[in-house]
């Protein structure tokens, strides 16, 4: 019952974010608009907006699709296994890719959610891996299984696809979970520390009676 509690609230940011893409993908096709326009153009500063639109936007259906099951498998993973820091993570993953396409991408609009699905892979493979944890590595193992052929898509193969997208978000990814491992490990390290202060061991030396008393304090601290 616990874990499937769990799973649920992991897959309902995911879910509510796919249900929006649609929507809007809905809404350009009854009324026959087109929102290239909220995509991300680089070094246009009017075209900063894209940063917020830019992934929520998609070419066609064909499109949408590709990145829809990506997004609900992986996005559901990271609220799962990561959900202490997951809503930051999906965040930074969202708008550091499309930093780095305003930044160095080609001169055109850049749409659609690929820089996320690339960033969330690289972010979920690498994490499991730097954790050193059987569950955490497994995981990675099965990312790399399903999205391994992704990597091709950081490359310049097609000039039609964003690559820079995709090697935004890969790069984004990769670089928030060295951060977040390295952390997670000092607050590991430092909590251990602070419970090895929990206890402090005075030892009395009484000269009269030639005996050693031995007096224990135990402090209480906050769990943070």
């Amino acid at each position: 019952m616990i874990k499937n509690k769990k799973l649920k609230q992991a897959i309902f940011l995911p879910l509510i974010f796919i249900i929006l893409i649609w929507l809007i993908r809905i809404l350009e096709f009854y009324f026959n608009k087109n929102f290239i326009f909220l995509g991300i153009y680089p070094l246009r500063i009017k075209n900063l907006i894209g940063l917020i639109f830019s992934p929520l936007i998609h070419a066609n259906i064909n499109h949408l699709i590709s990145n829809s099951a990506p997004l609900l498998i992986l996005g559901t993973g990271l609220f799962y296994f990561y959900k202490r820091d997951a809503l930051k993570i999906f965040g930074l993953i969202y708008l550091m890719s499309g930093i780095w396409v305003w930044l160095s991408g080609r001169f055109a609009y850049h749409i659609g959610a690929s820089g996320l699905v690339f960033g969330l892979v690289s972010y979920i493979f690498l994490s499991g891996l730097l954790s050193k944890k059987k569950e955490l590595m497994a995981i990675s193992l099965l990312v790399s299984f399903l999205y391994g052929s992704l990597i091709w898509g950081i490359l310049p193969i097609k000039s039609n696809v964003s690559w820079e997208g995709h090697l935004g978000g890969f790069i984004s990814g990769i670089v928030l979970s060295v951060y977040y491992n390295r952390k997670k490990r000092y607050n590991n390290a430092e909590e251990h520390i602070t419970n090895k202060e929990h206890y402090n061991i005075y030892n009395d030396f009484d000269s009269t009676n030639k005996s050693i008393k031995i007096r224990y304090n135990y402090k209480k601290t906050k769990k943070q």
